[in-house]
């Protein structure tokens, strides 16, 4: 099967994302010094993923070519890169030393981010099943915007810190960075739960 330009470069996203959780894998926050290069890496390929991704939308849009594996490929990539990112920065390769997480991601957060894309997947087969339409909607869009900015400067902001942006500014921008993906993750989780009310009552008999 010959997959048109939007797919192939959805295909060439996911080699990416595999690619940047290979090399986060072999981060050690215990060696800062000796790893640097290795987040250098894996931020040029968190973004290069992240402007595919774009224009691979804009690709299948423009040019009609929206197809019914792009639909289940895209969506498949994003949870890859996005939910891998953010398990490997709660756990213990970015734990320093003196035992503290340098990212500020907690594993509740990660199980957060990871509940809502089972459940919002769940309930978009669940609507789609009967006839209901369960595209993206901003809340989603603005959701997967503000865990990518998360993740790239919390890749700069260990990488780097006290360069990119300075220790103190980093200090402050990283968990309030956190914080509002948090926040974020939760109003797409409830916004989408909204949106679905209708056929799940329905279902229900309510």
């Amino acid at each position: 099967m010959l997959l048109n330009l939007p797919n192939q470069i959805t295909v060439g996203r996911l080699v990416l994302a595999v690619a940047f959780l290979i090399v986060v894998n072999f981060y050690d926050a215990k060696r800062p010094d000796d790893c640097r290069w290795m987040l250098d890496v894996c931020t040029v390929l968190f973004i290069v993923a992240g402007l595919s991704d774009i224009l691979d939308g804009y690709l299948a849009r423009s040019r009609n070519q929206v197809t019914s594996l792009g639909r289940i490929l895209d969506p498949f990539v994003d949870k890859v890169l996005i939910c891998g990112a953010f398990a490997f920065f709660a756990g213990p390769h970015f734990v320093d030393e003196t035992g503290r997480n340098v990212t500020g991601v907690q594993m509740w957060m990660v199980v957060l981010i990871l509940g809502r894309e089972l459940l919002v997947t769940g309930l978009r087969g669940f609507s789609e099943a009967r006839g209901a339409q369960f595209g993206a909607g901003i809340s989603g869009k603005t959701k997967m915007l503000v865990q990518s900015v998360t993740a790239v400067v919390i890749l700069m902001s260990v990488a780097r810190s006290g360069v990119v942006f300075g220790q103190s500014f980093n200090d402050v921008l990283r968990p309030v960075m956190v914080w509002l993906t948090v926040a974020a993750t939760a109003f797409s989780l409830l916004s989408y739960l909204w949106r679905a009310r209708s056929t799940l009552l329905e279902q229900s008999g309510a």
